[in-house]
């Protein structure tokens, strides 16, 4: 099976799939202790920083949606990745049943405005091309992913334990009105 992954432009930014050449940026970007802080334990190795990349490529193919590379306008290299996926966390039928939603940016871009930019054409595209009810997992600390997901729609479904840590999960029915 093959499937075209989209691009996505919006003012600041483009949405695209991941190359092959973006790997080293990739894995640049999960190493950094900012990024992961409310990901993971620890930064990634590149192994698991491979393993993930080709999941992303993999995931569109199965599934027909992904995660995009996020790339600004002003630069030739990824400042992060949004999109869609199936995480099948084992958190419960009401979450790992249905596409989860997630986005990560690089610290300088951060604050700009960019990750509402970036994850609402997303959520633009899934609304007309896929549709459904969607959810996502934030780290109850997060305030800038908290308010993201407010702002895209998301309401509390209900707080859980995933890999140890304490997350408040989120399922968004319908886009925002």
């Amino acid at each position: 099976m093959s499937r075209v992954i989209p691009t996505i432009n919006t003012s600041r930014l483009t949405l695209r799939g991941m190359r092959p050449e973006d790997f080293g940026r990739y894995a640049e970007i999960w190493s950094m202790p900012e990024v992961v802080h409310f990901i993971d334990k620890s930064p990634w190795p590149r192994s698991k920083a491979w393993a993930a990349f080709l999941r992303n490529a993999g995931h569109w193919q199965i599934t027909g949606f992904g995660q995009w590379a996020v790339q600004e306008h002003r630069t030739s290299q990824m400042s992060g990745q949004v999109g869609f996926f199936y995480g099948k966390r084992d958190l419960g039928e009401d979450f790992d049943d249905f596409p989860e939603a997630g986005w990560v940016l690089v610290p300088d871009a951060q604050g700009l405005g960019l990750g509402f930019e970036a994850a609402k054409a997303a959520h633009d595209w899934f609304d007309r091309v896929v549709t459904g009810r969607l959810v996502c997992m934030v780290a109850p600390d997060n305030g800038t992913s908290l308010n993201l997901a407010e702002r895209l729609g998301y309401i509390h479904l209900r707080d859980a334990e995933y890999d140890g840590t304490s997350v408040r999960l989120f399922e968004r029915r319908s886009p925002p009105q």
